[in-house]
């Protein structure tokens, strides 16, 4: 098994963020640091900044409900609040699809390094749904250029077309297929709009309306709703 991919079945991270732990050097192999794209034996052993790892047979699967103020990060010592000191859990488990401190809603937390790196494909066009207010009237031209791609000159990216509902004179659900940095508050201010609330109510099947959550809640999904996300993904039955 390649190392990024161990690393992540450990519960540690995605694929993407264990190559950074690899490329830091807080990964070790049998002592020594490791080459990138190194295929990791049964008999090897992997250490995380000194503390041995291994994959996990058994994984925790939680949705989750951001508040506003609370940063999703592992640690931050500028944060009042983080994601996991807010889960207080024994268990470590990492999120597929960030949400800024502003933000508030709905987070997937898993420790399923496989699931992370399927629903954090962005070639596979998997949908997250948010409801967000803005600072003044919105009309039709709006929306029409809000559906259709933005281009984002911080970025340097024109954003996907996506579906965008008005919901009120100055609210709107949307769509997304991609999760660009702070990418509704972006697409927004390249209009001429400030965002005031934003909240996540989908993520693929899970819906935030469907769990009864209150803002720093948690409950752990249950087999249907684990399948439905190994389904849409196109993992394997677990």
């Amino acid at each position: 098994m390649r190392l990024n991919k161990y690393i992540a079945s450990c519960g540690v991270c995605s694929r993407r963020e264990a190559d950074k732990l690899i490329e830091s050097g807080r990964i070790t192999v049998n002592g020594e640091a490791p080459a990138m794209g190194l295929d990791v034996l049964d008999s090897d052993i992997v250490c995380l900044d000194g503390k041995e790892i291994s994959p996990k047979k058994q994984h925790e699967y939680i949705a989750y409900y951001k508040p506003v103020g609370v940063v999703c990060t592992e640690r931050d010592v500028h944060a009042k609040r983080t994601v996991i000191e807010d889960l207080g859990l024994d268990e470590r488990v990492t999120y597929a699809g960030r949400l800024d401190k502003d933000s508030e809603g709905l987070l997937i937390m898993t420790d399923d390094g496989d699931l992370i790196q399927a629903m954090m494909k962005g070639s596979k066009g998997h949908e997250k749904e948010y409801r967000v207010t803005v600072d003044k009237d919105i009309d039709d031209e709006f929306i029409r250029k809000m559906s259709g791609g933005l281009y984002l000159k911080e970025l340097d990216r024109t954003t996907r077309p996506c579906t965008v509902k008005r919901t009120g004179d100055r609210s709107f659900d949307i769509v997304l297929t991609q999760g660009l940095n702070r990418q509704i508050r972006r697409m927004c201010d390249s209009l001429g709009y400030k965002v005031i609330t934003l909240k996540r109510i989908r993520v693929m099947s899970i819906k935030l309306s469907d769990l009864n959550l209150k803002p720093g809640s948690f409950v752990r999904l249950n087999e249907e709703q684990i399948n439905m996300l190994f389904e849409e993904t196109g993992l394997k039955n677990r």
